[in-house]
Order: C-alpha cells, then sequence, then structure tokens
C-alpha cells in the first residue's frame, strides 16, 4: 500500500507540469492609439493685400488685353460644424492702365475708362487641415466708365444706355495657412455690369452694343487677427 501512494505521489508530480505545458496563455491586444486631429481655426477677422491681371471679353472696351491689378482686402470668418467656414469679404483692386480705344470705320474712336474695381462679398468653403477651398458671391462696384467718342481727334457729342456702376461678382479660391496669423491665397473673381449700347454719335458706332466686364486672376496674402493656432478635435 505504501509503494501504491508512493507512486501515485511521483504519477502526480510528473503530470502536472506537462498539463502546465499545454495550457496556452491569451493576451488580449491593446487597441491602437488614434492621433488627435487637428482643425485650424479661421473664426476672426483680417486683412491683407492682392496683386494679380483682369481680361475682358472681346466685345467690350478693353478689347480682351490683359491689365495688371492690385489692391486691399478686409473680412470676418467663421467657422463651424466643425470643417466649414462662412465669412463677409471686402476688396478694392486699382488697374494700371485706365483708358483703352476701340477704331470704328470712317476714323471714329471710342475711349474707356475704367481703373478701379470693389467688391463685397459672402464667402463659403471647406477647411482641411491648414487648406480652405471657397466660393463667393454678390456686389460689385467701379468706378466711372467714363466714354468719350472723337473723330479725327475732335471730341463729338454722343449718347447711352447702360454704362452701369453696379453689378456682381462670383468667384472661387483657395487659401493656405502658412504661419500663425497669416495665410495666403490664390482666387479667381468675374465682375460684370451688364451693356452700354451707343444710342446716337457717329452713325458707325450708333447701335454698337459692348460689354461691361471683368475676369480677374488674384494672389494675396492676409493677416488673421486672434488666430490661436490648431484646435485638436480630440
Amino acid at each position: 500500500m505504501k509503494r501504491l501512494l508512493v507512486g501515485a505521489a511521483v504519477c502526480a508530480a510528473v503530470a502536472a507540469p506537462a498539463a502546465a505545458a499545454d495550457i496556452t496563455p491569451k493576451y488580449t491586444k491593446a487597441p491602437a492609439m488614434t492621433a488627435p486631429q487637428a482643425i485650424y481655426n479661421w473664426t476672426g477677422f483680417y486683412i491683407g493685400g492682392h496683386l494679380g491681371g483682369a481680361f475682358a471679353d472681346n466685345n467690350s472696351l478693353e478689347g480682351g488685353g490683359g491689365r495688371f491689378l492690385g489692391g486691399v482686402q478686409g473680412g470676418f470668418d467663421y467657422q463651424f460644424a466643425p470643417n466649414w467656414v462662412m465669412g463677409l469679404e471686402a476688396q478694392y483692386s486699382w488697374l494700371n492702365r485706365n483708358t483703352t480705344g476701340v477704331t470704328f470705320p470712317g476714323g471714329a474712336v471710342v475711349t474707356g475708362r475704367n481703373d478701379q474695381l470693389g467688391s463685397v462679398t459672402g464667402r463659403v468653403g471647406y477647411t482641411w487641415g491648414p487648406a480652405l477651398v471657397y466660393a463667393k458671391g454678390g456686389f460689385a462696384w467701379r468706378d466711372n466708365n467714363a466714354i468719350g467718342v472723337s473723330v479725327a481727334g475732335a471730341p463729338v457729342p454722343f449718347a447711352t444706355t447702360g454704362n452701369n456702376k453696379d453689378g456682381y461678382t462670383v468667384g472661387a479660391g483657395l487659401e493656405y495657412m502658412f504661419a500663425p496669423n497669416w495665410s495666403a491665397k490664390a482666387e479667381y473673381q468675374y465682375y460684370n455690369f451688364g451693356n452700354t449700347t451707343f444710342t446716337a454719335g457717329p452713325p458707325t458706332v450708333v447701335g454698337t452694343r459692348v460689354k461691361d466686364d471683368e475676369h480677374s486672376v488674384k494672389v494675396g496674402v492676409s493677416y488673421r487677427f486672434g488666430w490661436g493656432g490648431p484646435v485638436v478635435n480630440k
């Protein structure tokens, strides 16, 4: 009996480590850490300047030629939801060539002067990281488009309809925050002031209808007040 008890104890001692070796430990993998996403804060006032070019349609007193422009802009943006941005912007531009002329048969020359453009627009855009793509539209203004008609260098009387100072504008662009408080943008903007029709003057000019519009391409830089750096979306 004693021998049986000793033998059973020895067998149990040998079998226990073997059984333990057959049990595979199970580990639970920790969830991967997700880095917080940085959302840049566009809310606040800004001012800045821009440079670019303006191009009229062929059916205009500018005849489709390009002109250099430069100006200033200012506005306010509000960011919400959280990647959408809406705002209001005022913009004013000066054009370098303010007098243009079109020659008609019989020696009649029609000149026009338009050297300033302005706009007040709303804009809405979508931002990801430091970039913002946007569309804009609203009220447009230009300086008085003074028109003159001459024959052989001598001014002659004429009359027109249209020749509006006020109109509308639409555009789109891309803006990028490249440093705290600073952003740069590139945008296209179209200005439309209707049409001008000559109702009196030299016979070759009467009945002529010209389009009053401008296409512009601009690059600009703005300083943003109160910019606090990226907002972390946890």
